[in-house]
């Protein structure tokens, strides 16, 4: 087993690719702390962990656009677990999706800045002081290919673009406590949170365009997105870091 006797946290663990990441992390043997903002998600995430026989770990809910939350949550790992292994930051969304750049809202920016860049950034620091104290971490965030730039997505893309730069900043740091900090940069994946904002016609146009375009011929899946965190969380992936990966089936090559 890849994570055996690991302590992992996965933020937006409710969601479909936090979900995921979850379960393979417990499949190699990790012991899985779940958190997001709400419980229903990771209940049934935990329960379908333990019901396959993985290791029973625990639910923090928070709201990682609150630095309270993420400074609390932290703090109850270090209490109950005295370590922490790996760092899955997950949680992210786009809240300001297809909006005309003379339409941009200092409202919604601030929250995709919030819920992406800024949570990454806090989760990271407060990961980093466990993670130094015991000389040994992986930390994997969640960019987007959008970093590239998007004409839909421009604050997304802009929060997505600073998870680039801070993984890279991150790495250069905090290599000598022998922490490894990368992030995924994933194309279109099919998650539900997309497909229910967009509903039925417009996700399966969507979809189709989008794999029509990408080489692979398909979009990415939440399994495909879990098997690479998977992979940077372990030891495997010892002398990788500082690394963005894009997970796009070939898209903008």
């Amino acid at each position: 087993m890849r994570l055996k006797d690991k302590i992992a946290l996965v933020t937006g663990a409710g969601g479909d690719i936090g979900s995921a990441t979850a379960k393979r992390f417990a499949e190699e043997g990790a012991t899985v702390i779940l958190s997001d903002i709400k419980a229903d998600g990771c209940e049934k995430v935990l329960q379908e962990i333990v019901g396959k026989g993985g290791k029973k770990g625990s639910i923090i809910l928070a709201d990682v656009t609150k630095e309270e939350d993420i400074v609390n949550m932290f703090n109850r790992i270090k209490q109950d677990y005295g370590r922490l292994d790996i760092l899955a930051a997950i949680a992210g969304g786009d809240f300001e999706n297809n909006v005309a750049f003379e339409d941009i809202t200092s409202e919604k920016m601030s929250y995709n800045i919030d819920v992406n860049l800024k949570s990454t950034i806090l989760c990271c620091r407060e990961a980093a002081k466990i993670m130094m104290e015991q000389q040994y971490g992986k930390i994997i965030n969640m960019s987007s290919l959008t970093y590239r730039g998007s004409s839909m997505q421009f604050t997304y893309a802009a929060s997505k673009g600073g998870i680039f730069a801070f993984t890279r900043s991150a790495a250069m740091a905090l290599g000598m406590y022998n922490i490894t900090v990368n992030a995924l940069a994933p194309a279109l994946i099919e998650v539900g949170i997309i497909k229910n904002t967009l509903g039925p016609e417009m996700w399966e146009a969507l979809r189709d365009d989008c794999a029509s375009r990408y080489p692979m011929g398909r979009v990415g899946q939440p399994i495909d997105a879990a098997n690479l965190v998977l992979f940077l969380a372990s030891d495997e992936a010892s002398f990788i870091t500082g690394q963005v990966i894009e997970l796009s089936g070939g898209a903008r090559l």
